[in-house]
């Protein structure tokens, strides 16, 4: 794909801005945490309106600290990604450490292929960097599902800064056929989902309960889980201080054939949701994430009722 020409303006800013040092990068988000929040307050009656529904029980005083805290994560996040472009091996291996990814490697070696859940939750950017824990080989594929970018200048950069190392990058709708071409070909892959978007009114086919409202969820991980009799994990993330992560693998089953229904999508829920119950300020709450609600579907869809709600 040809690339526009704001792509070579936008390119080399970005790379230079990321030679600097994190301690000096995180320096830039301490000055922006002003502006961000203060000033222009970016999307700050979203993130309100998603806290105070979230959280019923929680008073204005720790609803407005959680959003405190979530702003000034996001400019570190922000920061983190601009440092992303450019981070050597050795410095993202210390920063970003994976737990039990040697399960999955032993899975592969059986010739058993993995899913992963993941949630919009710490630096989901940097996860990309997990091939650099999956044994490589001409048989596997190491990599997650993406959503293309409306801006195809910023789409392009984000795509080759989630390729720094080596993870494929797969188009949502696309998905199907590229592991399914993967199975023909007897490939076995490591794939992460970022299954916590909201769905199109034409993709939505379950609901569940999740942070206090009736959610619609994604369900083609657990389909193509099932499709493949491939194992499923969800990568619990926490930030065990400025700059470094740690994510662990949570064994959700390898026998996903067992599971009726959308039940692991529902149980993914739960241990998002159980995620951002510890800390809440590391989700992203700018995302617009029901605006589409369950009356309005039901309102449209009668016949759906009893088949799309899941607890």
């Amino acid at each position: 794909m040809k690339k526009k020409a704001s792509y070579y303006v936008i390119f080399p800013l970005w790379y230079v801005s990321s030679l600097l040092p994190l301690r000096v990068l995180y320096l830039l988000s301490d000055i922006m945490y002003f502006p961000v929040y203060k000033v222009f307050g970016y999307r700050r009656r979203v993130v309100r309106k998603n806290l105070a529904e979230s959280f019923p029980d929680k008073s204005r005083e720790e609803l407005r600290e959680i959003e405190r805290k979530f702003y000034h994560y996001f400019c570190d996040y922000v920061v983190e990604t601009i440092k992303y472009f450019s981070i050597s091996e050795r410095e993202i291996r210390r920063r970003m450490v994976f737990e039990g990814a040697e399960e999955a490697n032993r899975y592969l070696a059986e010739g058993k292929s993995s899913i992963l859940f993941m949630g919009h939750y710490c630096n989901w950017e940097w996860v990309s960097s997990l091939p650099l824990y999956i044994t490589k080989a001409d048989n596997h594929v190491r990599g997650h599902i993406y959503h293309r970018l409306a801006n195809a200048t910023m789409d392009a950069l984000f795509l080759r800064m989630r390729h720094r190392f080596e993870s494929e990058n797969i188009e949502m709708h696309s998905a199907l056929r590229v592991l399914a071409r993967c199975r023909a070909e007897g490939k076995r892959f490591v794939i992460g989902f970022i299954s916590d978007q909201a769905p199109k009114w034409e993709n939505i086919n379950m609901w569940t309960d999740f942070l206090n409202h009736k959610t619609a969820f994604f369900t083609g991980a657990e389909g193509l889980a099932k499709l493949a009799d491939a194992a499923v994990f969800y990568i619990d993330v926490k930030r065990v201080k400025r700059g470094y992560y740690r994510a662990t693998f949570v064994k959700m089953t390898d026998h996903p054939k067992d599971f009726a229904g959308h039940e692991l999508t529902v149980q993914y829920a739960r241990l998002l949701q159980q995620s951002i119950e510890t800390a809440p300020e590391y989700w992203l709450w700018t995302h617009n994430r029901w605006k589409r609600s369950y009356e309005e579907y039901i309102l449209h869809h009668p016949d759906k009722r009893n088949e799309t709600a899941q607890q």
